[in-house]
């Protein structure tokens, strides 16, 4: 391992590195020449790096590498003053190495690149051993990586094999129940030949059927074409009665013109008793109409309502519904949990919505149903039906509120009627001017 070419007792520069430097040991050397090399002149520099002497030593170390390497192993002179250097700049550790006594607590790199450059007397053992050092740290390190990296696809492969065993038992599940199906496919297609083959009978049947019909149709056309012939000479007769009674008719028109504008007088009468028995307001507004207060003679729609009919009969709905421009606003949500709170929201709504539809074309009232827009967890995309209007609540307001905003903004005197049973809200529209009717009454009458 080591060779000596001369030199006196102590005296290690005769030793020879045999094998390569290591690695960790190179660059610590480099390093070294690195920080000892601003201590230094142009002129004691090799020519080959005063082009660095410039250079930051980290900057050095990184560029100037190489070239630092080889002069400090080829020129003599310059690796001495770089020891020189070295032993100013950490003086401890280069008398342990002249003593031939290293520090046990030193790192080995450290010791081995000093001993390179300062070349005591078994440098190159140091230099050695700092390399086997190296290896091993290295090979632990590998070793350690090694069981991290079984150990790491150890869990893979339990997770592989687990994931394995679950994709196994779902495929066999998927296995049978494809089994059943196709069990049950075949049954069906069983049966299916079986019905094939009855159609194929059936349809012979009413082939002959058919042939039996067409000669007998045959057989009525010829019938039916001297019969019509028969009817054509008969229609000229009927003609020719029809044309006498025109003439019989334009002779007693003004009778009829008489009966006409009699029927039309009684109409027109009736209409202006059911006005006044209805009281009401006229088309054109005055200010003094505007106030909220009972006419001699008057009545309201719930005295109407009230004509020998019980508070919950629901035809008191279809007289307060006959009144002009009725306006029917409903609680939506208050009358579907009424009615059915065991189906989904959206279904309530969509059965909702077509009974309306159908009182509102029965009835011709305009109707406004609301729901509380809190419910959703998304838009509506909902077609209205014909004949209904359908609101959602804004966020912060209420379906309640909605309605009272609805009632308050009609104008006083046309007959409102709110549909819910919530006691707040009959109240409110109560004192508004519109009629509250009950959540069940409104229910009866779909049905």
């Amino acid at each position: 391992m080591v060779e000596t070419t001369g030199g006196g007792p102590g005296d290690g520069t005769a030793e020879v590195l045999d094998r390569p430097l290591p690695d960790g040991v190179r660059r610590r050397v480099v390093q070294i020449v690195s920080d000892g090399f601003g201590g230094l002149t142009v002129a004691e520099l090799p020519a080959q790096l005063r082009q660095y002497a410039r250079f930051a030593p980290n900057r050095r170390a990184k560029f100037a590498g190489n070239a630092m390497a080889t002069a400090l192993e080829t020129d003599t002179l310059f690796r001495q003053r770089i020891g020189e250097k070295l032993r100013e700049a950490q003086p401890e550790l280069a008398g342990a190495l002249d003593s031939g006594s290293p520090p046990p607590a030193a790192d080995p790199l450290d010791v081995a690149a000093a001993a390179y450059v300062l070349r005591p007397m078994g440098w190159v053992k140091l230099v050695a051993a700092a390399g086997e050092e190296a290896q091993r740290a290295d090979a632990e390190r590998a070793d350690e990586e090694s069981r991290a990296e079984l150990e790491r696809l150890r869990e893979e492969l339990d997770r592989a094999r687990e994931q394995t065993r679950a994709e196994t038992e779902r495929l066999r599940a998927e296995l049978d129940s494809a089994k059943r199906d196709a069990e049950s496919l075949h049954r069906k297609l069983r049966a299916a030949l079986s019905d094939v083959k009855r159609g194929e009978a059936a349809l012979r049947k009413m082939q002959g059927e058919m042939e039996t019909v067409r000669t007998e149709g045959q057989a009525q056309v010829s019938a039916a074409e001297s019969e019509g012939r028969r009817l054509k000479a008969r229609l000229g007769e009927v003609e020719a009665a029809l044309e006498a009674s025109r003439r019989a008719a334009r002779e007693g028109r003004s009778v009829e013109d008489m009966r006409v504008r009699l029927l039309l007088d009684t109409v027109l009468d009736a209409a202006q008793g059911l006005r006044r028995e209805l009281a009401l307001p006229p088309v054109s507004v005055r200010p003094a109409e505007t106030v909220d207060a009972v006419e001699p003679g008057r009545m309201t729609p719930k005295d109407i309502a009230a004509r020998a009919l019980s508070e919950n009969d629901p035809a008191i709905l279809n007289q307060l519904l006959a009144l002009p421009q009725a306006h029917l606003v409903v609680d939506g949500y208050n009358v579907t949990k009424t009615g059915y709170p065991q189906m989904p929201l959206e279904k309530q709504r969509l059965r909702l919505l077509g009974q309306l539809s159908q009182l509102a074309a029965q009835t011709g009232a305009e109707v406004t149903c609301v729901f509380d827009g809190a419910e959703l967890a998304a838009p509506v995309l909902l077609a209205p039906p014909r004949g209904v209007r359908v609101l959602f609540s804004k966020p912060g307001v209420t379906a309640d509120e909605l309605i009272r905003q609805l009632v308050r903004a009609e104008p006083p005197g046309r007959p409102v009627i709110v549909a819910s049973t919530d006691r707040e809200v009959a109240d409110g529209v109560a004192k508004a001017g519109a009629r509250p009717v009950a959540s069940a009454m409104l229910l009866k009458r779909l049905s």
